[in-house]
């Protein structure tokens, strides 16, 4: 019987940070694809490789981790003053959805530096040698993000010196700024409001947590009121059915408080976000490289899972909203990190450290951000054509 041959459809492997995923121009998608819809999200599965019952991606783009199960399209904005539009989807491992609900911070750094690959900048607003500033829409979460990407001989540069904890070799340091980061539609980043709440968890107990949207919803809780130190590594969570199944519950609780969620059963869904992380003072530790964190070199540590696992690093909008919730007095973060109104903090994260800034104000009582920023790298792994069997679209 005749056999229809695959789809070839442009695309580029890239890493962001500390995360990867397959890259598209919106243009480039098949026409059933270019709009929001089922067609898509089997698009995007199928080159990840999901839903997979063995949990590998062997037949896709995927690394069977959170944070290489992405897919990202680009595409000149719609929207004043910005370049372009940024929509990413993370893709489940081993269910078939892809989760809409949220930002990838690690992978905007790529979408700057892809904008500018993939002619999607104005020529005229790319130097010969300097740095791109690119305007981003982050479609996802309707925020702006604007990305510092260094350009070599009218290239993107990507190799470098910049070194960042949770990707193994240097690269060229792309600044990200997080604009207005804070998801306020009541006024206010705590969508309790309050900085801190008692979390009842039915089945598992009640647990002061900071809740914040800002980078992405998150909800931050104490190591010691779990059980932990903040020091721990992914095998020491990640192996343990039980301990996952109580950081689900925890952040289950957590979006029903947060409005973000109106059942229990509404989660299984929404697995992107919130974020649910805990935190602990400085304290010294042993990161997954093998790197010595000493206690002096950190404000405090952050623990953070992602899609139901310990990330290896720390998720980039994760990192907003540790930088945001430290510099508001009196949040947990804040306290773990010694107190004060700091503008910036560097945490210990299983990977290594990080430094991020923000800086928050109160504005008719309701605390607010403007502006949140980190470096991260960015460069291409791959590109030409992912292949996908049409059947299955």
């Amino acid at each position: 019987m005749p056999h229809v041959p695959q789809l070839k459809i442009p695309a580029t492997y890239m890493r962001g940070g500390t995360s990867k995923g397959v890259f598209f121009r919106l243009e480039d998608l098949p026409a059933s694809c270019q709009v929001p819809g089922a067609a898509r999200d089997r698009l995007f599965m199928r080159v990840i490789g999901s839903p997979d019952p063995y949990a590998a991606h062997i037949d896709g783009m995927g690394g069977a981790t959170s944070s290489t199960s992405k897919c990202v399209i680009l595409s000149k904005s719609r929207q004043p003053d910005h370049d372009v539009d940024y929509l990413y989807g993370q893709v489940s491992i081993d269910k078939a959805f892809v989760d809409w609900s949220g930002n990838c911070g690690n992978l905007s750094t790529a979408a700057g530096a892809f904008a500018i690959h993939a002619g999607l900048i104005d020529p005229a607003r790319v130097p010969r040698d300097g740095i791109c500033v690119v305007r981003i829409w982050q479609a996802n979460i309707r925020k702006t993000i604007i990305a510092h990407v260094p350009v070599s001989g009218g290239q993107v540069q990507e190799t470098g010196d910049f070194e960042l904890d949770g990707v193994t070799f240097p690269a060229a340091e792309i600044v990200l700024e997080f604009l207005d980061p804070s998801d306020d539609g009541d006024g206010s980043m705590f969508p309790t409001g309050n900085l801190v709440d008692e979390l009842d968890v039915p089945g598992v107990g009640t647990f002061k947590a900071t809740m914040i949207s800002a980078g992405i919803p998150t909800v931050f809780v104490n190591a010691k009121d779990i059980g932990y130190q903040g020091t721990e590594l992914r095998e020491d969570i990640n192996g343990d059915p039980a301990q996952l199944a109580r950081f689900e519950a925890i952040r289950v609780a957590g979006a029903l408080r947060m409005g973000l969620i109106k059942t229990a059963e509404e989660a299984l869904s929404r697995q992107h976000t919130p974020k649910i992380a805990f935190v602990s003072p400085s304290r010294s530790y042993q990161a997954s490289s093998g790197k010595q964190v000493e206690a002096g070199e950190v404000d405090l540590l952050v623990r953070a899972l992602s899609m139901g696992k310990l990330h290896h690093a720390m998720m980039g909008t994760c990192a907003v909203a540790i930088g945001t919730a430290a510099a508001v007095p009196g949040t947990l973060v804040n306290l773990a990190a010694g107190g004060g109104e700091p503008e910036a903090v560097r945490f210990g994260h299983p990977s290594g450290t990080l430094r991020v800034g923000a800086k928050a104000e109160q504005v008719n009582g309701r605390w607010t951000v403007t502006r949140a920023s980190m470096s991260r790298s960015a460069r291409i792994l791959m590109e030409g054509w992912v292949r996908v069997p049409p059947e299955q679209l």
